[in-house]
């Protein structure tokens, strides 16, 4: 339920197109709708302006189905994250116009509006090809979010000459996000090219001393670039949600 359906259901009601019963039925699971399993958060586009996002890892297929089915019904366009490719296809077949990506585990299906995407875009950094799972996690909820997102991959420290000759793209996005594993040095690197925020994202991509992404994780933590921050390991969700407010919400 975003703003404009909302002053849309009102409007009708006020100008006597829609009765107020009809408008109360379309407004049922407002502020949000009890599944029993799980509370559907319908007032999320309102409060903060996006959608709620379902977290496909530890769920039923049938349970991903019913919470999809809710905000699909409400008018939003949906993202599921971490969601296993068996699930994928039970969920696919109850919404044959989604569209599943293995590589990155999430699932989208639009819904009857879409955002409108604002000047500035925002530029995925990935270290290395392992790194792509995360870095894509990033990219399509960027692009899911209404951002013009684009895309570098396998432009890591052991080779920086890959990054800089695009150096043009560096100049030109609104904010960085930034995935890379091992000792997770990529971040601070972008950092000191660019006028810009970046977004770390330390991906548990490493031999053993890496700790699972720990390593990665207190390197970006330990940046000597001013302008990064750091999300939780391969958490590329996070860093793509704070990329839009930074980029739908900030004029460089």
């Amino acid at each position: 339920m975003n703003r404009d359906r909302l002053k849309d259901i009102l409007t009708q009601v006020r100008q006597g197109t829609l009765d107020i019963e009809e408008g109360l039925n379309q407004l049922k699971g407002y502020p949000y709708e009890d599944l029993g399993f799980a509370t559907v958060d319908h007032h999320r586009p309102l409060r903060q302006g996006f959608p709620e996002v379902v977290f496909g890892e530890g769920k039923s297929a049938h349970q991903v189905i019913s919470i999809v089915s809710a905000l699909l019904a409400d008018g939003d366009s949906v993202l599921v994250t971490r969601l296993s490719a068996g699930k994928s296809e039970a969920v696919l077949q109850a919404f044959p116009q989604g569209i599943y990506h293995p590589s990155s585990r999430t699932l989208t299906v639009t819904g009857s509006e879409a955002s409108a995407e604002p000047s500035g875009f925002i530029l995925v950094i990935s270290a290395g090809t392992s790194d792509l799972p995360v870095a894509e996690e990033a990219l399509i909820t960027a692009r899911f979010l209404g951002n013009r997102a684009e895309y570098l991959t396998d432009v890591g420290v052991s080779g920086v000459h890959r990054l800089l000759a695009r150096r043009n793209v560096l100049d030109e996005a609104r904010v960085f996000i930034v995935v890379a594993g091992m000792e997770g040095a990529l971040p601070s690197v972008v950092g000191g090219l660019v006028r810009r925020p970046v977004i770390a994202v330390p991906t548990s991509v490493g031999y053993g001393a890496s700790f699972g992404g720990v390593a990665a994780l207190l390197g970006m933590l330990n940046s000597c670039a001013s302008n990064v921050a750091v999300v939780n390991i391969d958490n590329g969700f996070g860093a793509a949600y704070v990329a839009t407010l930074i980029n739908q919400h900030t004029r460089f």
